[in-house]
C-alpha cells in the first residue's frame, strides 16, 4: 500500500501526544520514588532545649559562663533563640568589669551654672581655736525649698557662685568645694549640706591678697542667699561593702570629705537612718601646722572612744612635732613610721584609700609611699596603678 508524503506526516503528528503522554507517566513515576526515598532516609530533627538564663541562676550558681542566649528577630517579628559560646574576649571583658566595682546612680549636676540654685545660709561658724593660723569655717545651707530637690553623697562637691563681678566687670567663677556632710546633713534631716573652708591668702608685690570666693563665704551670714551649682564628682565615694577598711590621707580643709564619711561610719543617728552598718576599719592620718589647727578634733576624739576597734587617728602637726631626723612632721613622716601596718591593710584587698588636700601634698605621699612598699618588699609605682584601676585609690587635691 502506498501512502502519500502528505499522509506519512499526518500519520506522524498523531502519535505526538501518546508519546508525551507516556513521558509523563514515567517522570512521574520516577519522581515519586525519589521523594519517598529522600523522606525515608531524612535525619530526624533533635530540639534543643534552652534553659531560661534567669531561673538557672536562681536554681544552681554556675562555675563559668558557658553560653550566651542571641536573639534573632524574623521578618514576623518572632523570635528564635539559639545558644552560642562566649568567646575569650568576651570572658575577659566580664573579668575585667568585676576588678571595679561600679557605684549605685549618684546624683551628678542637678544645678548648673546657668541655672544654679540660690540656697540660705544656716550658720557659718569658724572651726579653729585661739592660736591657730589663719581662718577655717563651718558653713551650712539650707536646701529644702530646692526644686528639683540639690542631694548628693558622701565624697561629692558642690559648685559655690560668689556674688559681685571680677576686674574685667564679669561674673565671678565658680569654685568647687568638697562637701563635709552626709547626704543626711549635720541636723539628721536630709535638707542641708556642709562646707568646710579656709580663707586663701597669699602675697603678691608685697601686698596680701585674699581668695575670692573662699573670702566671700567665710564672710557671709546666716540669712544671706548663695548661689550653689553640682553636686558633682564620682572619685572619692566610699564603697558600698560594710566591711571594707578606708584609709584617710588629709591635710587642712582636705578633712572635708573624711568627715562627712566618718560622720557616716560612726554618729549614731546617722547609722540608725542608714541601711549601711560599717563593720571595718577606718584610719585616719591628719596633717595641720599647729594643734589649734585640728579641725573636728572633739567628734573625732569621741569616735575614737566609742569605737576603738573600728577606728585609728594619727596626727602630724608640722610645727609641734619632729619626724625621726629631727625636722618637722609632716604626714608623709607619719606614713612611713606606720608602714608595715599600713601596707598590710593595703594588701587586703577590702581597703581604699583615700587622698585630699593641697595639691603639694602628693609628691610627699608618693615618696612615703614608695619607702613603706620597698619594706613590705613592695613595688608602689607598680601598686599604684592597680589600686587605681581596681577601684581602690581615690584622690582629691587642689
Amino acid at each position: 500500500m502506498v501512502y502519500s508524503q502528505a499522509k506519512v506526516i499526518a500519520g506522524g503528528l498523531a502519535h505526538i501526544p501518546i508519546l508525551i503522554g507516556i513521558f509523563y507517566f514515567i517522570m512521574t513515576f520516577f519522581n515519586k520514588r525519589a521523594i519517598e526515598y529522600a523522606e525515608a532516609n531524612k535525619p530526624k530533627k533533635v530540639e534543643k532545649k534552652v534553659e531560661n538564663p534567669e531561673i538557672k541562676a536562681k536554681s544552681a550558681a554556675p562555675t563559668k559562663i558557658e553560653a550566651k542566649v542571641v536573639v534573632q528577630k524574623k521578618v514576623s517579628d518572632s523570635s528564635e533563640i539559639k545558644t552560642e559560646p562566649l568567646n575569650n574576649k568576651e570572658i575577659n571583658n566580664i573579668e575585667k568589669k568585676s576588678m571595679k566595682k561600679k557605684h549605685a546612680d549618684v546624683p551628678v549636676n542637678i544645678y548648673r551654672p546657668k541655672t544654679p540654685y540660690e540656697g540660705t545660709v544656716i550658720e557659718n561658724y569658724s572651726l579653729l581655736k585661739e592660736g591657730a593660723i589663719g581662718r577655717v569655717n563651718h558653713i551650712t545651707f539650707d536646701l529644702k525649698d530646692s526644686d528639683p530637690f540639690l542631694n548628693y553623697v558622701e565624697g561629692q562637691s558642690i559648685g559655690i557662685m560668689p556674688a559681685g563681678e571680677d576686674a574685667n566687670g564679669k561674673p565671678h567663677k565658680l569654685r568647687l568645694y568638697s562637701i563635709a556632710s552626709t547626704r543626711h546633713g549635720d541636723n539628721f534631716e536630709g535638707n542641708t549640706v556642709s562646707l568646710c573652708v579656709r580663707q586663701l591668702q597669699y602675697e603678691k608685690d608685697g601686698e596680701t591678697i585674699d581668695g575670692v570666693c573662699s573670702t566671700y563665704l567665710c564672710d557671709i551670714k546666716p540669712g544671706d542667699k548663695v548661689k550653689i551649682t553640682g553636686p558633682v564628682g564620682k572619685e572619692m565615694l566610699l564603697p558600698e561593702e560594710e566591711d571594707a577598711n578606708i584609709v584617710m590621707l588629709a591635710t587642712g580643709t582636705g578633712i572635708a570629705p573624711m568627715r562627712a564619711y566618718l560622720r557616716r561610719m560612726f554618729e549614731a543617728t546617722e547609722k540608725e537612718k542608714n541601711s549601711w552598718n560599717f563593720k571595718g576599719k577606718a584610719w585616719l592620718f591628719m596633717g595641720a601646722p599647729k594643734s589649734a589647727n585640728l579641725l573636728y578634733e572633739e567628734d573625732l576624739q569621741r569616735y575614737l572612744t566609742d569605737y576603738p576597734e573600728n577606728f585609728k587617728y594619727t596626727k602630724a602637726i608640722s610645727r609641734e612635732q619632729q619626724n625621726t631626723k629631727g625636722g618637722r612632721m609632716y604626714i608623709q613622716d607619719r606614713v612611713l613610721e606606720s608602714a608595715n601596718e599600713l601596707f598590710n591593710m593595703i594588701e587586703d584587698e577590702k581597703t581604699h584609700i583615700y587622698l585630699c588636700g593641697l595639691k603639694g601634698m602628693e609628691p610627699g605621699i608618693d615618696e612615703a609611699m614608695t619607702k613603706a612598699a620597698e619594706e613590705k618588699g613592695l613595688n608602689w609605682s607598680e601598686l599604684r596603678p592597680k589600686l587605681k584601676k581596681a577601684g581602690r585609690w581615690h584622690v582629691e587635691t587642689y
